[in-house]
């Protein structure tokens, strides 16, 4: 299953629900959630890999459909990083933190749907196989954010938005890195309630594994001032 254009989306039109919601039709906007998350539920169930991206802060939502479960998982601070900032991780840096298998440059990739268009299996081993006849080797290139783990994990490992906002600020007053720099205002842009509920959703809970997948009415999460 393949997007149509630069992506595949889930259908979830924010556009639309602020309309919606301008409008007081707050069942449609029920009808909304229930029908993207019921879709989000079966996409997710799927035994087919897929890869998506979650730019939800920048418009004032915060990382749902799974993702705050794998976020939640990855090394460091990165999760809160990547939740917070919605910055996107290149073929190398998926591959690095854990979140991808392979990789192979993108003029091999219309090769790789068709051969993997013949398998007639279902089985993990056969498709792992199939795919590493095509995986190229690949490293980190210099500005990689992989690089600044130290300093990524000691601004964002805060409890709150504002401490962490606070750890960049004071990065920067005393090293004027551009790293930073950019962080800061890229938080500063975001919606403050979406980056609160970002940080409560990625932060690793004790009982994280059964958050994998939710109800439709998934329990409520305590916003912290």
């Amino acid at each position: 299953m393949k997007g149509s254009g630069r992506a595949f989306c889930a259908g979830g039109d924010i556009v639309s629900l602020y309309h919606m919601i301008n409008a007081g039709k707050m069942e449609d906007c029920k009808e909304f959630f229930r029908t993207l998350y019921t879709y989000i539920y079966i996409l997710g169930t799927c035994l087919k890999p897929h890869v998506f991206a979650t730019p939800e802060t920048l418009i004032g939502f915060h990382p749902d459909a799974g993702v705050s479960f794998f976020l939640s998982h990855l090394p460091g601070q990165l999760g809160e990083y990547l939740g917070l900032t919605v910055e996107k991780l290149n073929g190398a840096e998926m591959i690095s933190c854990g979140l991808a298998t392979h990789y192979a440059h993108s003029s091999k990739l219309a090769l790789i749907e068709e051969q993997l268009g013949k398998l007639d299996t279902d089985d993990p081993s056969v498709i792992e196989n199939s795919l590493e006849k095509y995986s190229d080797l690949v490293c980190l290139d210099n500005i990689s954010v992989l690089h600044r783990i130290e300093i990524l994990d000691k601004c964002f490992s805060h409890d709150t938005v504002e401490e962490i906002i606070d750890s960049l600020e004071s990065e920067t007053s005393k090293t004027s890195d551009a790293w930073c720099i950019s962080t800061l205002r890229r938080l500063k842009e975001a919606s403050p309630l979406g980056l609160k509920v970002s940080l409560k959703s990625v932060s690793p809970f004790p009982d994280t594994q059964n958050w994998a997948f939710f109800p439709l009415s998934p329990p409520p999460l305590p916003i912290r001032n």
